[in-house]
């Protein structure tokens, strides 16, 4: 049986939810959260220091695996010996994006206040971090073309920008636009050959 502390920071975060959910960060009330979790303002600050803060504490957990799931699959591409990376390239990655949208099909509405609702708060640029990371170890992995011997062309950072931001944010209309998560593993992986093609023919010899 949860304890009544429990109960009640439930009943924040779930008021503070749906108030997100429909005003996004900035234009959420604290004193309307207080009013439908049925607590007084001063047990709020008991629980939490700021509406940032309380903002934080329900997409932070998400924001964290996801950040940290997607990072160790980089790591781990980047960590096998440079003469075998060829034959993993998309092996990794589909791994890791089949379980992104497994995550955030489970997770909508937080992931959703991550993705659409955090402006003005540290996450407003989650996607933009992990676009970043993307296009870091997408230039790494042309540069072992590279020393392998590939004559592999000069790509731009900006465009290596673009197409992971479209990459990612296809992954994305899967929450934005709750698409059920058998339909969303379907159209994203297909979604992810289609981009596997299209750099395996921007890193094609010349």
């Amino acid at each position: 049986m949860q304890d009544t502390s429990n109960l009640t920071l439930d009943k924040i975060q779930q008021a503070a939810l749906d108030e997100f959910l429909e005003k996004g960060f900035r234009g959420a009330s604290l004193r309307q959260i207080v009013k439908h979790a049925g607590v007084t303002t001063g047990a709020f600050y008991g629980y939490f220091s700021s509406k940032e803060a309380l903002f934080a504490s329900i997409v932070e957990p998400h924001a964290q695996a996801i950040m940290a799931h997607f990072i160790q699959a980089q790591l781990q591409f980047a960590a096998l010996p440079k003469d075998e990376q060829p034959s993993h390239m998309g092996i990794e990655s589909s791994v890791c994006v089949d379980w992104m949208v497994d995550y955030i099909c489970d997770h909508r509405e937080p992931v959703k206040l991550l993705l659409l609702k955090a402006e003005g708060t540290s996450y407003e640029n989650f996607v933009h971090n992990i676009v970043e990371v993307e296009v870091e170890y997408t230039l790494k992995y042309v540069e072992v073309l590279r020393e392998l011997g590939h004559q592999v062309p000069k790509l731009d950072k900006t465009l290596c920008h673009i197409i992971a931001s479209g990459m990612f944010g296809g992954i994305f209309e899967v929450v934005i636009h709750d698409i059920p998560k058998d339909q969303a593993m379907r159209d994203v992986g297909q979604l992810r050959a289609f981009y596997t093609a299209g750099w395996l023919a921007l890193m094609e010899e010349k």
